[in-house]
């Protein structure tokens, strides 16, 4: 069965988007200014919360920016889950500091608390839980540890702009939030990214930092101005937002409940279709509470199963190769439910330009290589 290429996944822009840009490039101021302070305002609105939006170039910078607002250097641990993108890794020892592999419930695909509890040390300054395809089930326990432990909480929420935890939207409450608005996440800005936190320092920190660590630079921007006259007491980096990213993210921020009901549906067909297939498992989500930025089933034979997929032009993946194995993080003991959660994960095509009939020719394919 070949047709055309189904993709996994894709960028989805409209006219919306094009026109934004345009009246952009029009004004000719392109950096980061007044496009900016609205998305950021408009996200706040969207989340219904009282938190603070910093809005950042990618969601890496975010996680970044969060870990050196919290002063996380060298000597210091954080614990985060080894089944989640580099990026995660690559903003903690971006600091300086250590990050440590952890566990993963192999039911979720959350971070398994009874092996970060093994993990603690004295060094152990904070936890980095990923919200694994969206899903942030499995928080409360996060939060309990982390409270009894006396660590701060940095969420990769990379995946979850739009998701709800106990029926408030993700970025709601909390400690430290990091959303990512690159170009196939749930909404994009082309690249980008946010920080969200009620912790008014850490907006401070972040604010300055994004912008080389000028003080007050944002207030600035926001106004066409630029400082000239300024102190700088922290590192910083350039990983501002540009207006053109922000008025992409704001079209983009508009279309979201659209964005939510076409990804719930392709979920919730998905579902229904493989649920009884006995060699495919489907992760324990409360879907229906979710936006699932990408799809991912436990599969028997899994990389048959893929070449299969791929033979009939259909694009699926792996996400993600536990960071445990890679040479630059790689440990000195195993996380044997990761390594074998590695062994049969697979991500179907799930974005919003996916149709009925491209969904059913995926799902199809899966039965006819189990012979259902």
């Amino acid at each position: 069965m070949r047709g055309k290429k189904i993709r996994l996944s894709k960028s989805s822009i409209g006219q919306e988007e094009k026109e934004a840009v345009l009246k952009v490039l029009d004004k000719e101021f392109l950096g980061m200014g007044e496009e900016v302070m609205h998305f950021e305002e408009e996200i706040k609105a969207y989340l219904e919360t009282d938190f603070d939006v910093v809005c950042v170039n990618t969601g890496t910078s975010a996680l970044h920016l969060a870990l050196e607002a919290l002063d996380i250097k060298a000597g210091d641990e954080v614990l985060v889950p080894s089944l989640t993108y580099i990026a995660s890794f690559q903003a903690i020892s971006a600091c300086g500091a250590t990050p440590v592999a952890v566990e993963i419930n192999p039911d979720t695909l959350f971070i398994d608390m009874e092996d970060a509890k093994n993990r603690l040390t004295k060094n152990t300054k904070a936890i980095m839980p990923v919200h694994y395809a969206s899903s942030a089930k499995g928080m409360d326990e996060v939060y309990a540890f982390a409270k009894e432990h006396k660590l701060r909480v940095i969420e990769d929420a990379a995946q979850a702009f739009g998701s709800k935890r106990d029926g408030k939207k993700v970025g709601t409450d909390g400690d430290i939030l990091c959303f990512s608005f690159d170009g196939i996440k749930n909404i994009t800005s082309g690249e980008g990214g946010a920080i969200v936190s009620n912790d008014k320092e850490v907006i401070q920190r972040s604010q300055d930092g994004r912008l080389l660590g000028v003080e007050k630079d944002t207030q600035k921007r926001y106004a066409g101005q630029r400082s000239w006259d300024f102190d700088v007491k922290y590192q910083g980096f350039r990983y501002h937002m540009s207006n053109i990213m922000a008025a992409i993210g704001r079209e983009q921020l508009k279309k979201i409940d659209s964005i939510e009901r076409k990804r719930q549906s392709i979920v919730k067909y998905y579902v229904e279709a493989l649920k009884d297939i006995e060699e495919i498992q489907i992760l324990d989500f409360e879907y229906e509470n979710i936006i699932s930025h990408i799809f991912v089933i436990k599969a028997k034979d899994r990389d048959a199963l893929r070449e299969h997929l791929i033979n009939d032009n259909i694009e699926c993946g792996v996400h993600y190769k536990p960071n445990h194995l890679l040479s630059k993080y790689r440990t000195d003991y195993a996380l044997e439910v990761t390594e074998r959660i590695y062994e049969e994960i697979l991500t179907l095509p799930c974005q919003y330009d996916l149709d009925k009939e491209d969904q059913n020719r995926v799902i199809q394919s899966i039965k006819d290589f189990y012979s259902v």
